[in-house]
């Protein structure tokens, strides 16, 4: 009995001066265990692999093309670059005189890669949406046929667009094959990879690898809309186009924005495509800014004009996005609202 007492005592004690210590301001913080400490650093620890790659793969790229923007640097000093002279504003000027040769041509490298932006990104929701919506619906084979529209997005790069390249050849193209000797659309076979015909070539190309991902996130959002919200608008007449008006498109706002968001930054700053099924120098028509940039700095070796153009266009990019964020969150809580 004397030692359960004394059991109860202590303990007794103990939790007493737990709860004085809570309750008194002034006395001694308790020591957190070691433990808790590594657990609190375990996660940063996990983090500065990753954030050492991003400051070497891309932030540290970064601030020495800002640097190299500023400087004539030439093929004359490639081998040392840092002895390169200092050009100051003048790599900025250069580009952005219009009326100039390198201006005018990256305005209109600029205006064509606008253009073919907002028709590929457009293109690429349009079929997105529609293939995604005709799959809510069950029926036989609807397996196969996702598994196939997600084949281009699977798909290297380099391989897709090498197999466009063969099928857009002049003479044993089997785009001109189909189009010319079978069904008899055009005179005589088109060039696809030279003059205007290049535009639609490349247009073609972005969107048979671009709209699966559209599909894919389009497809993925509308697991989310509950199937009764449906059948209620079906009891009340709703048609199809009437559901897709008004359940369809305002569920999936929230996912079109950052898919938009994600397709226009990926299409404006492509560079692959165009490399791949043109070669070094692009067509006119077909002149996207990417590949104007490389050709400005790699085909003339005048990298510090290069890096001004991709300094301008960096801005550009940030300023789109911010208005575009700015302007969806402000229509974000016009809805709430």
């Amino acid at each position: 009995m004397s030692t359960d007492t004394t059991m109860t005592t202590t303990a007794a004690h103990s939790a007493g001066e737990r709860t004085a210590r809570k309750h008194d301001p002034g006395a001694a913080p308790r020591r957190r265990r070691p433990g808790r400490l590594r657990r609190i650093g375990l996660p940063y620890l996990l983090l500065l692999p990753a954030l050492l790659l991003e400051l070497l793969v891309h932030l540290l790229p970064m601030v020495i093309g800002i640097v190299v923007s500023f400087k004539e640097l030439t093929q004359f000093y490639i081998r040392d670059w840092g002895t390169a002279p200092w050009a100051g504003l003048d790599n900025y000027s250069l580009t952005v005189d219009f009326d100039a040769p390198v201006g005018e041509a990256l305005l209109r490298s600029f205006l064509t890669t606008c253009l073919f932006t907002v028709l590929s990104v457009g293109l690429c929701w349009l079929l997105g949406a529609a293939a995604a919506i005709y799959m809510q619906e069950a029926f036989r084979g609807r397996g196969i046929l996702r598994t196939l529209f997600l084949v281009p997005y699977a798909l290297p790069v380099y391989a897709a667009v090498i197999t466009w390249a063969f099928m857009f050849q002049r003479d044993n193209g089997l785009v001109n094959h189909v189009l010319h000797d079978q069904l008899g659309l055009t005179d005589s076979a088109p060039f696809w990879l030279i003059g205007d015909n290049s535009f639609i070539a490349l247009l073609v190309v972005s969107v048979w690898k671009g709209w699966p991902f559209a599909f894919l996130i389009i497809m993925a959002g509308l697991q989310n809309i509950p199937r009764d919200i449906y059948e209620a608008a079906a009891l009340d007449g709703a048609g199809v186009w009437q559901q897709i008006r008004r359940i369809t498109l305002p569920s999936l706002r929230p996912v079109n924005q950052v898919l938009v968001l994600v397709l226009f930054l990926w299409t404006f700053n492509d560079f692959n495509t165009p490399f791949v099924l043109f070669g070094k120098a692009a067509p006119e028509a077909a002149d996207l800014i990417s590949i104007h940039i490389y050709q400005s700095s790699f085909q003339t070796w005048n990298f510090g004009t290069g890096s001004a153009m991709s300094v301008l266009l960096l801005l550009f990019l940030l300023v789109v996005t911010g208005v575009y964020l700015w302007l969806t969150s402000r229509g974000r809580k016009a809805a709430d609202a």
